[in-house]
């Protein structure tokens, strides 16, 4: 079952980050699909948070899907290297998203692997944002999308109780000042496919 539109469209990013987890992320592939079960995820909260792209109001054509409806994807390019997959979230005008960081691969494993040769064990094939992008086949042609569509989309996987969920500061946003503490990165504290323990 499709994750529906008002999941995304709630005001508490950090709990819509939470209850991400143990959800599947699905990116079908020449009729196939290919997904994984989100393990990790980090909460941006916009025009306040030092860290969102979208920080002092900040709006550009990079990141104008941040500013649109809920329940879209917003897939943006990083050190000239990889993509990064985020869910856009809270009502129009407020740009919040939350960055998946970390899945663990259920469907279409053998084609994860074909996309990441380097990758020797299955733990490595998605314990990260990059890493995650290339195997799902995730990349900028997917900005913009409905995760209601085809293309991509979040479904109901796995209920994960609170006891198993560990929540800290964010990573790589040491930029953010007092924001980099901020306690909205959560992860499912037994994954073994967190990108950082």
């Amino acid at each position: 079952m499709l994750v529906p539109r008002k999941f995304y469209a709630r005001q508490d990013t950090a709990k819509i980050a939470r209850e991400l987890l143990g959800k599947l992320l699905v990116v079908p592939s020449d009729g196939l699909r290919v997904s994984g079960m989100i393990v990790e995820t980090e909460a941006y909260l916009g025009e306040i948070d030092r860290a969102a792209h979208s920080y002092g109001g900040r709006r550009t054509n990079r990141n104008e899907v941040m500013y649109g409806e809920a329940g879209f994807a917003y897939v943006f390019f990083v050190y000239g290297m990889y993509n990064q997959f985020n869910c856009v979230t809270g009502k129009s005008g407020m740009p919040h998203a939350i960055l998946i960081r970390g899945v663990e691969p259920v469907e279409g494993i053998e084609i994860m692997q074909e996309r990441r040769p380097k990758a020797k064990k299955l733990r490595d094939l998605t314990s990260g944002p990059g890493k995650l992008c290339i195997a799902l086949g995730i990349d900028r042609t997917l900005n913009g999308e409905d995760l209601l569509g085809n293309n991509v989309f979040i479904e109901e996987y796995r209920k994960i109780p609170a006891r198993e969920i560990a929540c800290g500061k964010r990573i790589g946003i040491d930029y953010a000042g007092n924001d980099a503490d901020l306690p909205l990165r959560f992860w499912i504290a037994n994954s073994e496919f967190v990108s950082r323990k």
